[in-house]
């Protein structure tokens, strides 16, 4: 690519009661009320969830004003329509079953897989990179699979449900998992596979269309990108801007790999697997998988500074190294969502202590 890669950040968001901190079902009123303040919200399958979108831009300080900006507008939107913005991958405390939003589409969804659906509820970060085409995004994703648990570990934030730890770092990632066309992207040798792969589970009624590929990597269908939405919501935009920028240098790598030919080294599925279970159960605060290597167990703060290592020629190249290697030292030694949620946890066993803790981290920085 003559210039480096365009990147635009979503984050899905969840709406709180300000006293219980139950998700309430008023995300049409919210994303009225962030119109009025020059802000597009998106709907998601349940009512309680809104979702924001930066501008394509091309570095990390204009991501970071577009996505400080967004949050402050949408958490300003919530509170107008009685609520409370709450970027977390998972409700610390849930009703018996999420209201669906009320579109012909949605109520597809729901009708089609029942509970999985009624359950979802879920807050993720989706980060789009510019590549040269379909097909290149489809060698990326190929190149990019061993990265993916340690990003998932990175940006975990869903460490409480239900009002209780669920020993998870993102228990977000373990209910996500059950969606068919859901997890980590299959190896695929051409788009034509991937399109045929795609065809057959539409076919299956494993999902409705092209929305609902799932995957943790896949590519635009409309545009030259590709969408990284392996992570959690982070918890602050510091975290998000982290998570982008290191996704970018990923993917610029994996570009360059390519160009010059370098074999991909086979990954089986069950270690694949295994990986994401690990960095789902132990986020930043235990071993990971080294699958790009050894494929030994090491700390995970320990493989994403070698992951910074490996993408330091694409973030010098796009400036954006100091900043990552800085940012991910703070992150490691003051913690990330799950941990600051753990913490909170831990001193009463009270859940309006994690819900507070994390509509702080929410405007961090706003």
């Amino acid at each position: 690519m003559a210039t480096h890669p365009t990147i635009g950040v979503e984050e899905e968001f969840l709406l709180a009661d300000p006293a219980s901190g139950e998700p309430v079902a008023v995300n049409e009123t919210v994303a009225g009320h962030a119109a009025e303040r020059g802000v597009e919200l998106q709907l998601e399958l349940t009512s309680c969830q809104v979702e924001t979108a930066t501008e394509v831009v091309g570095g990390t300080a204009e991501l970071t004003d577009q996505l400080l900006r967004l949050r402050r507008v949408a958490a300003e939107a919530a509170a107008a329509g009685g609520a409370r913005l709450l970027a977390v991958g998972l409700p610390p405390t849930v009703p018996h079953e999420f209201p669906i939003t009320d579109t012909p589409r949605y109520r597809e969804i729901a009708e089609r897989f029942g509970m999985i659906a009624h359950e979802q509820g879920i807050c993720g970060a989706h980060v789009h990179v510019a590549v040269p085409s379909r097909e290149a995004a489809i060698r990326v994703s190929n190149r990019l699979r061993p990265w993916l648990p340690l990003l998932l570990a990175l940006s975990a934030n869903s460490a409480v449900y239900r009002k209780a730890d669920t020993g998870y770092a993102t228990w977000r990632s373990v209910l996500w998992a059950r969606w068919p066309s859901a997890g980590p992207p299959p190896h695929f040798d051409s788009v034509d596979e991937y399109d045929a792969v795609v065809q057959m589970l539409q076919h299956a009624g494993a999902m409705l269309d092209d929305g609902m590929v799932y995957w943790d990597v896949r590519p635009s269908a409309n545009f030259p990108t590709i969408e990284v939405r392996v992570a959690d919501v982070p918890a602050t935009v510091a975290e998000t801007v982290l998570l982008a920028a290191l996704t970018r240098a990923a993917v610029m790598t994996a570009l360059d790999d390519e160009r010059r030919g370098e074999p991909i080294p086979p990954l089986a599925p069950h270690a694949l697997r295994a990986a994401y279970w690990k960095a789902a159960r132990d986020g930043l605060e235990g071993g990971a998988v080294d699958l790009a290597e050894s494929h030994e167990s090491a700390p995970a703060r320990t493989l994403l500074r070698r992951l910074v290592e490996r993408v330091r020629p694409a973030l010098e190249a796009v400036g954006d190294y100091d900043l990552v290697a800085a940012e991910l030292e703070r992150v490691a030694e003051q913690g990330n969502g799950a941990m600051r949620q753990r913490r909170a946890w831990q001193r009463r066993h009270d859940v309006d202590d994690v819900i507070a803790e994390a509509a702080a981290a929410t405007l961090e920085g706003t």
